[in-house]
């Protein structure tokens, strides 16, 4: 069991000074417990996650900087600075940054579940193949490459 630590992530630094590499793009732990998880994403432009569904968890966006392309339950959206996206519990959603600007985002996930750990497995890993089983083990299932047309 994991209880929320009191205090501040300090901006540009991940919490406990941790730092990921997934798949090219740097998150940011931001807050850990069991009812939440909290990170912040940098994404170049380009860079995207693929349409995938988290069955256990609901998850949030907060984009703060820069704009994201989504797509959420089969239908393109666009998320700009200050906007909140809800994406809930079963719904498929991948984010995208489609712009020529960096965009920095605060997500969250409730409950933390496994994606913690999983971020933990994915650091530095570059085999695509590998980073769809592991992240089936931990209860985020990624759709085929067609659900991001």
């Amino acid at each position: 069991m994991e209880d929320l630590e009191k205090g501040i992530t300090k901006n540009g630094l991940g919490y406990r000074e941790t730092t990921w590499n997934i798949l090219g793009q740097t998150y940011f732990p931001k807050a850990v417990c069991d009812s939440t998880f909290a990170f912040e994403t940098n994404s170049e432009p380009g860079d995207y996650v693929p349409v995938h569904i988290h069955p256990t968890q609901d998850e949030f966006i907060l984009v703060q900087e820069g704009e994201l392309d989504l797509k959420l339950d089969g239908v393109w959206t666009k998320a700009k600075e200050g906007d909140i996206v809800r994406m809930p519990r079963g719904i498929p959603h991948g984010y995208f940054n489609k712009s020529d600007k960096p965009c920095r985002a605060l997500f969250w996930v409730s409950p933390m579940g496994k994606l913690k750990d999983l971020f933990e497995a994915l650091h530095d890993l570059t085999d695509v193949e590998k980073v769809v089983k592991i992240s089936a083990d931990h209860d985020v299932d990624f759709l085929p490459p067609e659900a991001n047309d």
